[in-house]
């Protein structure tokens, strides 16, 4: 059984994937308390894989065909009993993660969102989404090194340091911008 917060549906607000269309899967839970994380992690349903799909594949059209695991920290409860239930239906799973703790086969995306002070696991990150503080500015240079295919997104904080993250993004065009879209449009 998994400790689900919310799935719902809507656009990708971050990174790569901006604009699309996507149903999300917020699970419970994280191995970090980050001070902007927007999660409520008290709140859960326990589901299991079957019932994640069921619901998930309720929302999917043609048109979403991306399913974004994301939490709190997803690595700690997704694995290749809720990857292959997903998968099921031909969707493409992407994952958004702290980069602490393993990834189940089976996830076709992975944006790594390092946080300042931990140790990363993951042999390959797909995108890393970096939000901007001030701990996590000395370690920019080394994510471009240690994933130089990935693509490099710089994300400003809960929209408060937006001004830094473009005069750094314009020294080092390695970096893209990242805006969280959604709260911009005011959708979830």
């Amino acid at each position: 059984m998994y400790k689900v917060n919310e799935i719902f549906y809507s656009l990708q607000g971050e990174g790569f994937h901006t604009g699309k269309a996507a149903v999300f899967v917020r699970l419970s839970g994280c191995n970090l308390r980050c001070p902007f994380c927007d999660t409520d992690f008290s709140s859960f349903t326990l589901m299991s894989a079957a019932q994640i799909a069921e619901r998930v594949f309720a929302y999917s059209t043609d048109a979403a065909t991306l399913i974004v695991l994301t939490g709190g920290e997803p690595s700690l409860q997704a694995d290749a009993a809720l990857t292959e239930a997903l998968h099921r239906y031909g969707q493409t799973i992407t994952i958004e993660t702290n980069g602490t703790h393993p990834l189940p086969d089976g996830i076709d995306w992975v944006t790594l969102s390092p946080k300042a002070g931990t140790k990363i696991v993951l042999p390959r990150a797909d995108e890393v989404k970096v939000v901007l503080t001030a701990d996590t500015l000395r370690d920019l240079p080394r994510w471009l090194e240690v994933y130089p295919d990935a693509h490099h997104y710089l994300q400003p904080c809960s929209q408060t340091n937006t001004e830094d993250a473009v005069a750094y993004i314009l020294s080092h065009p390695a970096w893209r911008l990242s805006l969280q879209v959604h709260k911009y449009i005011h959708i979830s």
